[in-house]
């Protein structure tokens, strides 16, 4: 399958891509690990990218182009690809465009995820992630959070709160979506490739999905 994953920060992008790379090989493709991991790491790209994140503000579009150009052509995506988490404005998706009719690659569908901002919001300022770009793994507070409080249960690195999931960079990065990465859905619409699911459960979202895709 290659799909793009569209939906506000929160709206469970990143969780109902992992599970749909499960059914088929297919690799989830996610910007904000690979810039959260150059950061991390002290790259040149890490280094230009972290103010921009940090602010919850988008990474700029000569960055990730380059990015997603690299990523598309590696092996593991032979099989298929989940976008999460790009594109993310109208002039990305007209570069991604551009970009897959060179690499001939066919989208199959553009997913918009529907939730509700009151959960969103519940769910970004709840989070915690672990630090190491290797792992990542996802906690809650409230509903899974890690076994010793602020470690991670899967490689012992620290469960952190990101600076971009504080309660003022989020309301930020939500203003963000509605003025800049919405109007995706419309740009997709034209292309005859969005699929709408609005539902707060992963497992839902993936149903629906799966019956959309015939698996």
């Amino acid at each position: 399958m290659k799909l793009i994953l569209l939906g506000a920060p929160g709206a469970g992008k990143g969780t109902v891509a992992k599970i749909l790379t499960a059914i088929d090989g297919s690799v989830q493709i996610s910007t904000g690990d690979i810039l959260r991991g150059a950061v991390q790491a002290g790259t040149e790209l890490g280094k230009e990218a972290k103010s921009y994140m940090n602010r919850g503000d988008l990474v700029p579009d000569s960055l990730i182009m380059g990015i997603m150009e690299k990523r598309l052509q590696e092996d593991d995506c032979k099989k298929g690809f989940l976008l999460d988490g790009f594109p993310r404005t109208i002039l990305q998706a007209e570069e991604l465009k551009v970009l897959l009719a060179k690499l001939d690659i066919t989208l199959d569908m553009a997913v918009n995820i529907d939730v509700p901002r009151d959960v969103i919001l519940d769910r970004l300022c709840t989070r915690r992630t672990c630090e190491n770009s290797k792992c990542q793994a996802i906690y809650n507070v409230k509903s899974n959070p890690p076994k010793q409080e602020g470690i991670c249960d899967k490689c012992g690195s620290a469960a952190i709160q990101r600076e971009d999931e504080t309660e003022e960079a989020i309301l930020h990065r939500l203003q963000t979506y509605n003025d800049k990465t919405a109007p995706l859905i419309g740009f997709y619409e034209k292309e005859g490739l969005v699929k709408t699911v609005s539902g707060t459960s992963s497992d839902i979202v993936v149903l629906e999905l799966k019956e959309a895709l015939g698996f």
